[in-house]
């Protein structure tokens, strides 16, 4: 099968192809082989999170109405903006 072919599918038909291949049918030659030495030198990545969350209790009438302003980013996202232009604006005066 040629890449134009793949590339044309629908995700959901590549998905099956791949699932359906064989270790045999999958050209790894452009791969490097991971052995021994590899993992020697192997240095694990932590990912910082960028701050620390808390849970905290909101009417479901707000989350309502925040779900149904929030437009490019999530609620959530929405919810935090919202508060912190509210800290902001108070801690100016």
């Amino acid at each position: 099968m040629n890449k134009k072919n793949f590339s044309d599918m629908s995700k959901e038909e590549r998905q099956k192809i791949v699932w359906e291949m064989s270790d045999e049918d999958i050209d790894f030659s452009d791969i490097p082989e991971i052995n021994e030495d590899f993992f020697k030198t192997a240095k694990r990545i932590e990912h910082p999170r960028k701050s620390k969350t808390d849970n905290v209790r909101i009417k479901s009438d707000l989350i309502n109405w925040f779900k149904s302003h929030a437009q490019e980013n999530s609620y959530e996202v929405l919810i935090n903006n919202v508060l912190e232009n509210y800290i902001h604006h108070q801690t100016e005066n």
